[in-house]
């Protein structure tokens, strides 16, 4: 359990959330033509100049809404990107959701991608599990479906990436699509009991740990231990850490404990003055030293199931290096200078599911 230190500045930034991240989707972030997210606002709230617009990040925003459906407005906001994430990218001929489509809303990449279909899996189990709507339960399942019977393999792995028919691309596995598939095995168990996914769930943490933990510095990498241009992300490790330690299914797991070990070495190498570095190589050496708020938000919320994590240190670096009076920095250099300065669609999933963990743990 948390002290009662940050619960002031907990406060501060929820509200900052509620009242000034989240409406910018209600408003300038949303195009009601085709009742999709924009993919970024710059920073006077002005919508980027439109190339695309993904299904994983309409995934993103069903679940942020999906999340706040007794605020005004949001239950009738997800019901819309639920409409649109089928309307839009669904695949009728082949089945399943296009990476995609362009400003006219014609499929772009058409790409099969485990990162989005992850998503979806994830957005529409919370969906179903607020709105209580039958039709999400109906996509959760079909996609599901495509995930088994296309983007696995035999060694409880899947896929990254396919074909607009499911054709073989090389793509193989990578360790980010993998750990949002495993986020969205949970996210679906939680709603229902599932031994179907269940199983695929614990094969995956299986094949993670075989595969992904090197056997060295305990480190999980990004692609498969032997890959050639191997490298790790602090914030994988502690994205991956949190949502191992707070599943009861998989606690207790070899890919557990691993994550468990690798926590210590990821702050001493990945954490430099409050700030998570980007990417280091094998050996530890800095590769991309720029910081980013996902990889803020989810230090601070695997710091919530650490009983001596510096809960309140870490709220005040992500109050005050990556959040200001009209929204957030996205990135910052190494020298600390924002980077990044426009706003992607994207990033409220992470605050989003940090300040529920804040929450929770403030209880």
């Amino acid at each position: 359990m948390l002290d009662h230190s940050p619960k002031a500045a907990f406060t501060a930034v929820h509200e900052h959330f509620l009242k000034t991240i989240v409406p910018l989707w209600q408003g300038p972030g949303w195009n009601a033509e085709l009742a999709l997210p924009y993919e970024a606002l710059d920073p006077q709230h002005r919508p980027m100049p439109v190339l695309r617009y993904r299904a994983m990040a309409c995934a993103r925003q069903l679940y942020l809404f999906s999340g706040l459906i007794e605020q005004p407005g949001a239950r009738e906001h997800a019901a819309a990107l639920f409409r649109s994430l089928q309307k839009h990218f669904h695949d009728a001929e082949h089945g399943g959701w296009f990476y995609s489509i362009d400003a006219q809303a014609r499929p772009l990449d058409r790409t099969k991608d485990l990162y989005t279909h992850a998503f979806i899996i994830f957005a529409c189990a919370h969906y179903w599990q607020r709105s209580h709507d039958s039709l999400a339960e109906s996509v959760l399942n079909a996609a599901l479906s495509v995930v088994a019977t296309q983007f696995s393999t035999d060694d409880g792995l899947y896929e990254a990436a396919l074909g607009e028919d499911w054709s073989p691309q090389g793509a193989g596995p990578l360790q980010n699509p993998l750990m949002h598939l495993a986020e969205a095995f949970l996210a679906t168990l939680a709603v229902r009991d599932d031994q179907v996914v269940k199983a695929a769930l614990l094969d995956l943490c299986t094949a993670m740990q075989a595969r992904f933990v090197d056997a060295e510095s305990g480190l999980l990498m990004e692609k498969p231990c032997g890959a050639v241009d191997n490298w790790w992300e602090p914030g994988h490790q502690f994205e991956w850490f949190y949502l191992l330690e707070s599943s009861p299914l998989l606690q207790g797991s070899p890919l557990h404990a691993s994550l468990d070990q690798a926590f210590a070495p990821s702050e001493r190498m990945g954490v430099k003055d409050g700030g998570v570095l980007s990417m280091l190589d094998v050996d530890g050496g800095v590769r991309d030293a720029t910081q980013r708020i996902w990889a803020q938000a989810e230090y601070l919320r695997a710091l919530t199931l650490r009983s001596d994590g510096p809960v309140a240190k870490q709220l005040q670096v992500l109050r005050e290096r990556f959040l200001h009076g009209d929204g957030w920095y996205e990135c910052r250099d190494a020298g600390g200078e924002v980077s990044r300065k426009d706003m992607p669609s994207t990033t409220p999933y992470h605050l989003a599911t940090c300040y529920e963990s804040l929450a929770a743990a403030l209880r």
